[in-house]
């Protein structure tokens, strides 16, 4: 393959898919090692309700881009891409084959094709939008993001202020959708030649899994782990801290929310996330979508794009 382009196999998809199992079994079967794409992954202390492989795992296959920040400290799509693409080009340096498994549709857009060419930040722009929300109450803005870009709206958390502030900025400096930014993006080259496997699993038998997944972090201690980051003097307002699950799990320690009703919220809301993903991966027009039940054929495709 020689003048080729550098490979690399991305498996995502959206949470409790398989993601996990498959990107071990690939990278134990093409002597490959495993670049995490997930954005809560990266921060120490976030195990449980992150769905960190386990050490056993870890053990197995080599990981990257996991426990490399601080919950207090910043982490954009723009250290995502510098980061990620540094661990990258060791694997392949090391001649074994990068896997990219996670379910953060920015990270890995970013990592294949670069960053978004938006505008830069506005202090007052960001100012006066968060001030409208808190002036007018929660979901102002979200519902002005329906109203004006309904695309980007369906891949964005409500609840995710942030990423609404950033793509209704971007629309008050241009004049422009920030979904047209992404769409016209996702067609950029990449410095990879890649396969992006995108997991495809029946939606009824995907929520059942997410249930039993929010069953499953309770029992393996998600509350205890958020109560011990506050005990570390972590803020409960910090942006990895209002993520799915570790929000819910705070609404319990603070009292605003019975144990019940927070992990039937977990639920509902980690399905509302799964059908973003879907959105999400479903624009990305060289996703090749898979079923986890059938690894051999996912084997089958990977070793003819590796060559190995």
């Amino acid at each position: 393959m020689s003048g080729d382009k550098p490979r690399i196999v991305v498996v995502a998809g959206p949470t409790a898919s398989g993601k996990t199992a498959l990107g071990l079994r690939l990278a134990e079967k093409f002597n490959g090692e495993i670049v995490s794409g997930d954005s809560i992954q990266v921060y120490r202390h976030m195990d449980v309700g992150s769905a960190k492989p386990s050490p056993e795992e870890r053990f197995r296959v080599p990981h990257h881009m996991i426990d490399i920040r601080d919950p207090d400290e910043d982490f954009s799509a723009g250290d995502y891409l510098r980061e990620a693409r540094r661990c990258v080009d060791d694997i392949l340096s090391r001649d074994r084959a990068p896997f990219v498994v996670g379910g953060t549709g920015l990270y890995i857009r970013t990592l294949l094709h670069g960053l978004v060419d938006a505008p830069g930040p506005s202090a007052d722009i960001r100012a006066r939008l968060k001030a409208e929300e808190e002036r007018l109450g929660p979901g102002t803005l979200y519902e002005r993001l329906v109203a004006k870009d309904p695309d980007a709206a369906r891949s964005i958390s409500r609840e995710n202020l942030p990423r609404i502030v950033r793509a209704l900025e971007v629309m008050a400096l241009t004049g422009e959708k920030i979904s047209e930014f992404q769409a016209n993006h996702g067609f950029r080259g990449s410095p990879y030649a890649y396969l992006l496997i995108c997991l495809s699993i029946d939606r009824k038998v995907l929520y059942e899994r997410i249930d039993k997944r929010v069953d499953s972090m309770i029992k393996e201690g998600l509350i205890e782990e958020v109560s011990n980051l506050y005990s570390r003097g972590y803020s409960r307002d910090l942006k990895p801290l209002q993520s799915l699950g570790y929000r819910h799990a705070g609404m319990i320690l603070s009292g605003e929310m019975d144990r019940n009703e927070a992990i039937r919220l977990m639920k509902r809301d980690t399905r509302h996330y799964a059908k973003r993903q879907l959105t999400w991966f479903r624009s990305e027009p060289e996703a090749c979508w898979c079923d986890p039940r059938y690894p051999e054929g996912i084997e089958l495709m990977v070793h003819h794009f590796l060559g190995r």
